[in-house]
């Protein structure tokens, strides 16, 4: 059996291709209805953040009123962002209703 040798310039194209992909950011909207240990959580569950990551990231959210999770292309960030709108209300929180909200912005 016979294999194909690489063109030359294939592994740059592919690089240039991957690099010409837009990024997008997941931010999370900080609010008054989820706790900080929901944040760290939730954090940790979907993107399998460290606890320290996801403390940072709840202060963050909590003292800035935004943070970003990731940062992706467009299908992963879509994805993300309806992870975090179905993950639900945070049961230590009686006024918690539902989910915190994310949203998706260009990554420049």
């Amino acid at each position: 059996m016979a294999f194909a040798a690489p063109t030359p310039g294939t592994e740059s194209s592919e690089k240039e291709k991957q690099d010409l992909v837009p990024l997008w950011n997941v931010v999370l909207l900080d609010d008054d209805y989820h706790t900080y240990d929901y944040v760290i959580e939730m954090l940790c569950r979907l993107f399998f953040k460290t606890v320290d990551e996801s403390y940072q990231h709840a202060v963050e959210v909590d003292s800035s009123g935004r943070t970003i999770v990731m940062t992706c292309d467009l299908q992963a960030a879509e994805f993300a962002r309806d992870q975090i709108h179905g993950y639900g209300a945070d049961w230590r929180m009686e006024s918690s209703q539902g989910s915190m909200s994310a949203i998706l912005e260009p990554a420049t």
